[in-house]
C-alpha cells in the first residue's frame, strides 16, 4: 500500500493548494408553500475554516445533505447568506467540489481517464495536468490500476479514484457527503487513514459529513453537532488531537474518548427527539447508545 507521506521522484505535485473559507450566516431552507411548507434548515450559522477539516455529524434525515446542496450552490437558501472568501455563493463552481455517497465514476472510462475528466472538459489536457494525474494515482495507491475500469476496482479503490478526480481540479473547498458509507468496516478504516493522510499533506479546506462518530473524531479538526430537523448547529467541539493520526493509537487517548462521550451525549438527545417523531434511523441509534451505555456500566 502506498505511503501517503512519501513522494515519488517521478511525481510532480502542485506547488501549493489554494484554500478557501466558507461562512454560513443565519441560513434557513424551506420546501413547499403555505400549509405544505417544510423547514429543513433553521437559522443555521457556522464557519468552515481555511486549511481545516470540519466534520458535521447529526441524526439521519436532519438536513445535512440539504446543507451540502446549499454549500455547493445547487440550491439557494430561503434566508441568510453563504459566502466563500467573503463573496456570496450564487451557484456551482469549481472552487467547491462535492464527493457524494454514490460512486460518480464513469464506468466506460479507465481510472486515469476518470481522473483526467475535469481538465479535459475544460480543454486543459496539458503536460502539467497529466503529470498531476500520475502524481495523484500514485498518491492514492492506484498507479498499478490506472488502466482498469471502475467495475474492476474494489469499493475502496473507487473512493480513492473519486478523491483524486476531485483533487486534480484543485478546489478551494472539498465537500464530502458520507463518501465511505457503503464500504465494509475494514475498507472504511483504511479509507479514513488514506483521507487523513491526504489532508495532512495538503491542508486543503475540507468539509466532511458523516453519521459515524469514530470517523468524525478520527478525521476532524472541528466537529459540528447538528440538531434534529429543522437542523442548526447544536454544539461545536474542537478536536484537539495531534496529527498525523493513526487508528492504532488515536482511540487509546483519554482525550479522544472524552470527545466521543461528549458528542454521543448530544447526539443521543437529538436522536431521542427524532425517535419521538417515528424515525427508524433514530431508533437504531438510541438502541445502539443504550447498549454502549450498558457495557460502560459493566466495566465500571
Amino acid at each position: 500500500m502506498t505511503d501517503l507521506h512519501a513522494t515519488s521522484a517521478h511525481a510532480t505535485p502542485k506547488s501549493s493548494t489554494v484554500a478557501g473559507e466558507i461562512v454560513v450566516s443565519g441560513v434557513s431552507k424551506s420546501y413547499g408553500a403555505g400549509l405544505f411548507t417544510k423547514e429543513v434548515v433553521q437559522d443555521c450559522s457556522f464557519a468552515i475554516e481555511r486549511n481545516k477539516l470540519t466534520v458535521m455529524i447529526g441524526p439521519s434525515g436532519c438536513g445535512k445533505s440539504t446543507l451540502i446542496r446549499l454549500l455547493a450552490g445547487f440550491e439557494k437558501p430561503t434566508s441568510g447568506s453563504i459566502k466563500l472568501n467573503g463573496k456570496p455563493i450564487t451557484g456551482p463552481g469549481r472552487d467547491r467540489l462535492v464527493v457524494f455517497q454514490e460512486s460518480a465514476l464513469f464506468p466506460w472510462m479507465t481510472t486515469y481517464d476518470n481522473i483526467m475528466y475535469g481538465p479535459r472538459a475544460r480543454g486543459e489536457d496539458t503536460p502539467a495536468a497529466r503529470a498531476q494525474a500520475e502524481f495523484l494515482l500514485e498518491k492514492v495507491g492506484l498507479k498499478a490500476f490506472r488502466n482498469k475500469f471502475p467495475p474492476q476496482l474494489s469499493g475502496g479503490m473507487q473512493r480513492r479514484a473519486e478523491l483524486a478526480r476531485a483533487m486534480i481540479n484543485d478546489p478551494e473547498v472539498m465537500i464530502l457527503d458520507e463518501p465511505f458509507r457503503g464500504l465494509d468496516a475494514m475498507s472504511k478504516e483504511l479509507m479514513w487513514e488514506y483521507y487523513a493522510g491526504l489532508f495532512e499533506e495538503s491542508h486543503r479546506t475540507n468539509f466532511f459529513v458523516t453519521t459515524d462518530i469514530d470517523e468524525a473524531i478520527f478525521l476532524a479538526d472541528r466537529l459540528l453537532i447538528m440538531t434534529n430537523v429543522p437542523t442548526r448547529v447544536r454544539a461545536t467541539i474542537e478536536v484537539d488531537l495531534p496529527r498525523p493520526r493513526k487508528l492504532s493509537t488515536i482511540f487509546e487517548s483519554e482525550r479522544a474518548n472524552e470527545i466521543k462521550m461528549q458528542a454521543l451525549s448530544l447526539l443521543h438527545e437529538e436522536a431521542m427527539k427524532s425517535f419521538a417523531g417515528g424515525s427508524k434511523a433514530a431508533a437504531d441509534f438510541v438502541n445502539a447508545y443504550a447498549k454502549r451505555s450498558n457495557k460502560a456500566d459493566e466495566v465500571h
